[in-house]
């Protein structure tokens, strides 16, 4: 973990997104502060709700998009399950905007077999009023670039 000049410890701190073990000390590899929140945000968009036993609840409903025809009522479903997944399981935050766009891969109505939508989220950290933000690529065509 990092240290900071400033004393963020309750920013919390946890595993690693993905886990990784340190050579070294045989240890779990854990973050802090905002990249915690960060890699918080990343696995409650990644989880769908019901994969986790004790918080069934948890997570958000955008995978189950993953075979929809892109529209602009599919993009405005995407935002509102990203809207209500954070809204509900980040307190930490203050979410300020949520927006989804097409990468600048698949701009083209020809590229748009590529199937990657970006996922731009803007917030504040609560308590120490420092903005970030993410991008988190959502693909809705899985294993796209894969040639035969």
């Amino acid at each position: 973990m990092e240290k900071t000049p400033h004393n963020n410890e309750f920013l919390g701190h946890g595993w690693s997104f993905p886990p990784r073990f340190n050579t070294h000390n045989k240890e779990i590899e854990l973050v802090a502060y905002e990249q915690d929140i960060k890699e918080s945000l990343h696995i409650l968009l990644s989880t769908t709700p019901g994969e986790r036993i004790m918080q069934p609840a948890f997570g958000c409903g955008i995978k189950k998009m993953v075979f929809e025809m892109i529209t602009e009522s599919i993009i405005t479903k995407i935002q509102n399950a990203v809207e209500q997944a954070i809204l509900f399981f980040e307190p930490r935050i203050n979410l300020e905007k949520v927006s989804v766009e097409l990468s600048e891969e698949t701009e083209n109505e020809s590229d748009i077999d590529d199937g990657r939508l970006n996922i731009n989220i803007s917030y504040t950290i609560r308590k120490t009023n420092t903005r970030s933000n993410i991008v988190y690529p959502f693909y809705f065509i899985e294993g796209s670039n894969v040639q035969i």
